[in-house]
């Protein structure tokens, strides 16, 4: 018999250390609850994709690698909906000034496409004043917030 999906939402808080792949000790569990929880491959890949980009951002271009900074992480996952947010102690960034990495000159760039691709595969994406803390959210169904 298959296992039915859980209609009861999944949370998780936690502060990654600011290490080059310490987001898995999120996405491991994130991408476990998205099965449980009855998500379709297709969106576990683009919400996977979406949130590698903003813990590795956070991580790398936030927190620049400092081991004495952190990264928070809160999730929330339901069968109609997930929510990731992630924020570091970076000085934050205006994400209006992220250049268009589709651009014809822009194609050899390498910054902008983590920007891009949150937007393309999340239903919406947000920021906080400062810059240094983003809100990602899918709804089952929804389309993407840019794409």
């Amino acid at each position: 018999m298959a296992e039915q999906p859980s209609t009861t939402a999944w949370r998780r808080s936690v502060k990654l250390p600011s290490e080059r792949g310490s987001s898995r000790l999120v996405t491991d569990d994130l991408l476990e609850q998205l099965g449980q929880h009855g998500w379709p491959p297709d969106d576990i890949f683009a919400i996977h994709l979406a949130a590698e980009e903003a813990l590795v951002n956070a991580v790398v271009h936030g927190n620049r690698l400092d081991p004495k900074k952190s990264v928070h992480v809160e999730c929330e996952v339901s069968p109609d909906f997930v929510r990731l947010e992630v924020t570091d102690e970076g000085a934050g960034f205006d994400p209006g000034s992220v250049p268009d990495c589709t651009l014809e000159e822009r194609l050899e760039a390498p910054s902008g496409r983590g920007v891009m691709l949150m937007r393309s595969f999340m239903t919406r994406i947000s920021y906080n004043a400062k810059g240094n803390s983003v809100v990602l959210e899918k709804r089952r169904g929804d389309k993407p917030a840019e794409g």
